[in-house]
């Protein structure tokens, strides 16, 4: 019996690490995502200590959302017309060598430090374009290497191996930026970039019903993802009410003002505080992997949002750590729900050949949603103060909850998700 077969015919919740393949894929994420993540925490920390101006936390955000966005649909292009394994390999390198770059910077420009600042967001750019191609090549190559059937099934694992790096990683790059500065964070980042290759390298086989797309108009081809989502309320209600959720609930962009300045606990603290919310979407992961098919899926996804917006309140307004810690976990654990239930219908939906470009589609919906929401949360903490930023979000997030209810009656009765094209009732 082959792997995969032994896996389609494992009950358990283990069944997708029957496959080496996506044994090394998990390993690759969980690297990559360390690294991003002690970039993201030090970059952020990095800035604010050379401007003390959240707009210029908000800044990082729309510098790498904007590359991201413009180059999102042609990067869906190229992981459906070419081998998605060395798509990812390609880009994970040049995040690699962005790493570098970051380390190499004070150094050679001391001379000029007033365009240190704008030297960094010059990387944060290319950092974008680049996680532009990384994204939709490594989604689509994860459907790609196990078999549709347990689909389900990898979405947790996959889910949950990003979430538990992203509890480390920005506690990692705290510590690493109080035991030796940015210099030793960004090189620990640059060395989890070359294992994360190293892990994709190790991949050798996959399953893609690959897109016969010789003699198509590029441009056409390009917006079939837009269309196909746009076709599907389903898929356009879950990654438009996350997005929205996203946009508006996004306190990331602020935790280095409430680590220095509301709860007093410097680049240590910076780094729990980030890691806190993929601590409880860590838990909420495992939960996940041995619960039974949800029953009603559309009202859980609903349901786990509002509990986000409710979270992110409880947290803007929060004065002592303890509170703030875990309002940020029991949101990161209610976005885990909302992440799971995205992704699931997202890889049950999507023909194969289209997978590259549907998540680029989502990447857009969502992964850029993060950056631009940086960015809202900057200008309208620099316009009404931090709190009332975050407080506000909050409360948007819960009305975005009501209206999607209201006009996507087919995502609020969406029932059980099926391992074809569409749900079940």
């Amino acid at each position: 019996m082959t792997t995969e077969a032994a896996a389609e015919a494992d009950p358990s919740p283990y069944a997708p690490f029957r496959i080496p393949d996506f044994r090394w894929y998990v390993l690759a994420i969980v690297a990559v995502t360390l690294a991003t993540m002690i970039q993201g925490t030090i970059v952020g920390w990095q800035v604010y200590e050379l401007t003390r101006d959240p707009l210029a936390l908000g800044a990082i955000g729309l510098a790498e959302a904007l590359p991201y966005i413009a180059f999102s649909l042609y990067a869906g292009h190229v992981a459906d017309r070419h081998d998605r394994r060395t798509v990812a390999i390609i880009a994970v390198g040049v995040l690699s060598l962005t790493a570098i770059a970051l380390v190499l910077l004070p150094r050679l420009m001391t001379a000029n430090a007033p365009a240190l600042v704008p030297a960094i967001f010059g990387v944060i750019v290319v950092s974008g374009v680049v996680r532009a191609f990384l994204l939709p090549a490594r989604q689509a190559l994860g459907a790609e290497i196990v078999p549709r059937a347990v689909f389900p099934k990898s979405v947790t694992w996959r889910s949950g191996a990003w979430q538990l790096a992203a509890v480390t990683g920005p506690a990692i790059g705290g510590l690493l930026y109080a035991i030796g500065g940015t210099a030793l964070a960004y090189a620990v980042d640059a060395a989890l970039c070359v294992v994360a290759m190293a892990r994709l390298f190790a991949i050798r086989r996959a399953h893609r019903e690959a897109a016969q797309l010789v003699g198509t108009p590029p441009t056409a081809d390009f917006f079939a993802g837009v269309r196909f989502v746009f076709s599907d309320r389903i898929l356009l209600g879950a990654l438009s009410l996350d997005m929205f959720s996203v946009l508006f609930g996004g306190a990331t962009a602020l935790l280095p003002i409430y680590a220095a300045e509301i709860l007093h606990v410097g680049p240590t603290g910076l780094g729990l505080l980030r890691s806190a919310p993929a601590a409880g979407a860590v838990v909420m992961s495992a939960v996940l992997a041995y619960a039974k098919p949800m029953a009603r899926t559309g009202r859980v996804l609903l349901q786990s949002v509002a509990v986000f917006g409710v979270a992110i309140i409880v947290f803007g307004a929060s004065t002592h750590v303890a509170v703030a810690l875990a309002a940020l976990t029991i949101g990161g654990a209610a976005d885990m729900v909302s992440v799971f239930i995205r992704s699931t219908l997202l890889t049950t939906r999507t023909p194969p050949h289209l997978l590259g470009r549907v998540m680029a589609v989502n990447g857009i919906f969502v992964g850029s949603s993060n950056e631009i929401g940086a960015f809202e949360s900057g200008v309208a903490a620099r316009l009404f103060g931090t709190v009332a930023s975050v407080v506000g979000g909050g409360v948007l997030t819960l009305g975005v909850v009501g209206v999607t209810a209201w006009r996507n009656p087919e995502l609020r009765q969406l029932a059980r998700i099926d391992s074809g094209r569409g749900p079940t009732s």
